[in-house]
């Protein structure tokens, strides 16, 4: 694994993963997603997408957190841009 990868805290767009307690892999498609669960808003570090399907209707998109993923099965495209935009991110 390149050391931009071990060093990064965000996955970036265009990353799939596969959630704990999940069969269906999910892509990345967006960041700090703000959702109403149980009547009060909750940030997600991640929305997401099924992989290989994406989106055909509003329900398609799902938030989650760093530590639901149990396993990273694709990086999505990393460039110095992506560096500095993860900088921005995670002091978001």
């Amino acid at each position: 694994m390149s050391d931009i990868k071990k060093n990064i805290k965000f996955l970036p767009i265009g990353s799939v993963v596969l959630l704990k307690d999940a069969s269906q892999n999910v892509m990345i498609i967006g960041y700090k997603i703000t959702s109403e669960v149980n009547g009060k808003n909750k940030t997600f570090d991640y929305l997401g997408c099924p992989a290989n399907i994406g989106i055909k209707s509003k329900g398609d998109y799902l938030g989650f957190n760093r530590e639901q993923i149990k396993k990273i099965i694709s990086f999505g495209y990393m460039d110095d841009e992506w560096i500095q935009f993860e900088k921005v991110i995670e002091n978001d």
